[in-house]
């Protein structure tokens, strides 16, 4: 091949490498929001948390001491959903306390950021749960800064995994 050919094709070469190169250094977190594979987590969802996933809404806030999981019920006149996501969360306090996000790991299929060192700290971790209006929320505490950093962790996956378009920031 003549070099002012070689010359000639490069431009093409270097435009069909660019697409390849720019899709390769996409953060990992896009790939895991495709339409696909967030509906069958909404599925897994519905299934391991026994409440509509499309009829409730999930909400994951940071906070300096831990963080809040937060789940309501769209419709104020939906009782069968605000009663079964409070039953959810008062089960998911307790069990994550105990060191079991089995949960969260049936909803994902994988294991959550930020769990192995949540299990590791389970004591240094605290969990409340409270009722609200429409559902409730998990109160997430802890005074270990590791613990805080997995905690952390845990709720940002939340959010992107969810698509809930909270802030991921420390209020």
């Amino acid at each position: 091949m003549k070099s002012t050919t070689v010359i000639a094709l490069l431009p093409v070469i270097v435009m069909s490498v660019l697409p390849l190169r720019a899709a390769a250094q996409q953060p990992k977190h896009q790939a895991e929001q495709s339409p696909d594979k967030h509906s069958m987590m909404m599925q897994r969802g519905d299934k391991t948390m026994g409440f509509s996933q499309t009829e409730t809404t999930h909400h994951f806030f940071l906070r300096k001491d831990g963080g809040v999981i937060q789940v309501e019920a769209n419709d104020p006149k939906d009782t069968r959903n605000r009663n079964l996501i409070r039953m959810h969360l008062s089960h998911i306090a307790q069990a994550f306390a105990a060191g079991d996000f089995s949960d969260p790991m049936a909803v994902h299929d994988k294991v959550p950021d930020g769990v192995p060192a949540m299990q590791r700290l389970k004591g240094d971790i605290h969990y409340t749960f409270q009722q609200t209006p429409q559902g409730g929320r998990v109160l997430i505490r802890t005074a270990n800064t590791q613990a805080l950093t997995a905690i952390y962790q845990f709720l940002r996956f939340q959010v992107r995994e969810h698509q809930t378009g909270d802030s991921g920031k420390v209020k």
